[in-house]
């Protein structure tokens, strides 16, 4: 009884020995060698790559994934991926490798980039509004010639109905004290609204302001900037991503991610979309970016260095927010946080 415990401990031994072998990590065994070492391309890029045995086990067969959708592998095992019609950021690309009778997976992320150089627009001021100081502006939208707007900070965080021209708020909804708001967007005849760290968004009839329901944040976290197509919403949370919202359900079915031609964008803000574009403040800059909202490439962006200069200089005076449009070309009406003044400006190439 004792020789065949020992005997079948030995065997226990030799087989887990055998076994920790062969499920090593798998990148001692293999490497995933991308062309060029790059670690970033271009969205009108092909990307080639191949796998490397560091150790001589037998490559048998290569399925490669770029963020999960599988592209095929040539007779010497290279594969290649077309990013022209990716979204922009970080992807990760993996190989399954079959060796004998297992299986490794090797992974590597590289960074797409937009293809474009951003188009530098320059500003002239057309018309000046009055705008109430005390508005710490979050989100401004038109129906019409009555203007829309969100404003922010515990305590004094409002729905407001405003006649632009005049800046007179013609209604007043405060939310509770608890609430800090922050974006809205309108679709038809209902208003939508979001609260920042609260992960809960309020939906508003368009003609009496009356709440009729919630909803709450589920992949995104905070709530920044909000804007709309018609069909679904655009919502931005602080970070570098805007997320497709579903307008039934507010499910956020998928994101976007903005950047340049050479860098990731974060910190977006304020939303407003404009002739299939969208508008984007970027907190702390006096400036708005123009975004593809198929792929988050920033194709332009509009200078506004100076304008916070034009209002009213105080200790509550913040930044650049706020960005809404009547529909005319290369015109935006702009404001920021406890700014007491509203511009209407078109913006043009810059020479």
């Amino acid at each position: 009884m004792k020789y065949s415990t020992y005997f079948s401990i030995l065997l226990l031994v030799i087989f887990c020995s055998s076994c920790g072998t062969k499920n090593q990590d798998p990148n001692t065994l293999f490497s995933l060698e991308i062309q060029g070492n790059k670690k970033a391309v271009s969205n009108i890029d092909t990307l080639k790559f191949s796998v490397k045995s560091k150790k001589g086990d037998p490559i048998d067969a290569v399925t490669y994934t770029v963020n999960g959708e599988k592209t095929v592998a040539n007779e010497i095992f290279q594969g290649s991926f077309d990013f022209s019609n990716t979204t922009l950021g970080d992807k990760v690309i993996s190989a399954e490798i079959k060796s004998g009778d297992m299986r490794y997976r090797v992974s590597k992320s590289i960074t797409v980039l937009s293809s474009i150089t951003p188009i530098v627009y320059d500003y002239k001021i057309l018309e000046t509004y009055p705008h109430a100081i005390n508005a710490y502006t979050q989100g401004l939208e038109f129906v019409g010639d009555v203007l829309y707007e969100s404003t922010g900070q515990y305590g004094e965080s409002s729905l407001r109905k405003t006649d632009y021209k005049t800046g007179r708020v013609e209604k007043n909804i405060a939310l509770d004290r608890q609430y800090f708001a922050e974006g809205l967007t309108i679709i038809k005849d209902k208003l939508y609204q979001l609260t920042w760290r609260e992960n809960m968004g309020f939906i508003y009839n368009l003609e009496t302001l009356e709440k009729t329901a919630t909803f709450a944040y589920n992949k995104s976290k905070q709530g920044w900037g909000l804007c709309n197509d018609g069909t679904s919403l655009y919502k931005s949370d602080g970070t570098s991503k805007i997320w497709k919202l579903n307008s039934e359900t507010l499910a956020e079915e998928s994101y976007i991610e903005m950047y340049t031609n050479t860098s990731k964008i974060n910190n977006v803000n304020e939303l407003e979309w404009i002739n299939g574009a969208i508008y984007a403040n970027i907190y702390t800059k006096p400036a708005i970016a123009i975004i593809d909202p198929t792929n988050g490439a920033v194709k332009g962006v509009i200078n506004l260095k100076g304008l916070k200069k034009k209002v009213t200089q105080h200790n509550k005076l913040d930044v650049l927010n706020g960005i809404a449009s009547k529909g005319e070309p290369n015109i935006i009406y702009v404001t920021g946080k406890n700014w007491d003044k509203l511009f209407k400006i078109e913006f043009f190439e810059k020479k």
